[in-house]
């Protein structure tokens, strides 16, 4: 099969291109930066030089490969989480608008199929593990409402169309090598830094996933049954739990606590709301229709 991957350099494009390769598919990985390129090329992979956000280019790079099948995988995420709120209007052009402009031109090319990267932790489940039919946190407050109403669109496009099969894979938080979550990864720097803390009760519960197992997932979504899949890990766990344990996993000394007043006068209301009121995911689905086997937490090895 020729897969097309969009976004293909980052910490999930890597391992996904390398098992692409693996099962034996023809791999184009676009990105834009030179040092990208280069990646793509050192895994094995055509490298396309391209930017999404130029509309009729992605029109010319599709119309000449012809590909069965794009991934779009296309983010413009900071190096740290604690960025993230002045990256977000970058992200949200780059995944709105130059996801249209890529899915447009996987319809004119006619694409057989067409996956979409998506949210599996700013889901609403009412406080318990969410499932596919659940709707995204629409009402969240600040950036993680406009955030989880942007994933609703990727969504509501890619699913909305009879004209090719189209899979919104809503991957729990990455970690793993390139990740913000791993032992040389931003958060835990932060962590180190001691400016991390759990704010109120930490009640949110967080599904987690591996890039290496996102990426198998991804692969087999290619003749799997179109549709929504929860890609997340098998031990959604509360942030009161998980944090310290991770703290200890990376060496770090155990995050302290906030109230949330006090947490609403330094941080405002979406870090009360990120670390309260996130449910975690189910992935039954993807167990059995994708043969998913996600790999246990590193961190929280000796529970659960």
């Amino acid at each position: 099969m020729k897969v097309f991957v969009a976004g293909a350099s980052g910490a999930l494009g890597r391992p996904l291109i390398t098992r692409l390769l693996d099962a034996g598919h023809e791999v184009w990985g676009m990105a834009h930066r030179p040092e990208s390129l280069a990646v793509i090329q050192s895994l094995g992979a055509h490298s396309v030089a391209g930017d999404a956000l130029a509309r009729d280019a992605m029109f010319t790079i599709l119309g000449a490969i012809r590909p069965d099948a794009v991934i779009d995988q296309l983010t413009s995420l900071p190096r740290s989480p604690f960025d993230l709120p002045q990256r977000l209007p970058a992200d949200r052009k780059l995944r709105l608008q130059g996801g249209e402009n890529l899915l447009d031109a996987a319809h004119a090319c006619d694409v057989q199929r067409y996956i979409q990267q998506s949210c599996g932790f700013y889901l609403d489940g009412g406080h318990v593990l969410v499932t596919e039919a659940s709707p995204l946190k629409l009402l969240a407050p600040g950036h993680i409402g406009e955030s989880a109403r942007m994933y609703a669109e990727l969504e509501r496009r890619v699913l909305g169309t009879s004209s090719l099969q189209g899979i919104a894979l809503r991957y729990g938080f990455f970690y793993g090598p390139g990740t913000w979550y791993w032992p040389d990864g931003a958060f835990s720097d932060h962590l180190h830094k001691g400016k991390v803390s759990i704010v109120g009760a930490g009640s949110s519960t967080f599904s987690f996933i591996h890039v290496d197992d996102a990426a198998d997932a991804t692969v087999t979504a290619l003749t799997a049954p179109a549709g929504i899949y929860n890609v997340v890990d098998d031990q959604p766990t509360k942030l009161s739990e998980w944090l310290p344990a991770y703290a200890k996993w990376i060496g770090a000394t155990a995050p302290h606590y906030l109230d949330e007043k006090e947490a609403f006068s330094l941080m405002g209301e979406e870090s009360i709301y990120y670390q309260n009121n996130l449910d975690g995911a189910c992935n039954q689905k993807a167990k059995e229709v994708l043969g998913f086997e996600p790999q246990r937490l590193p961190w929280m090895s000796d529970s659960r």
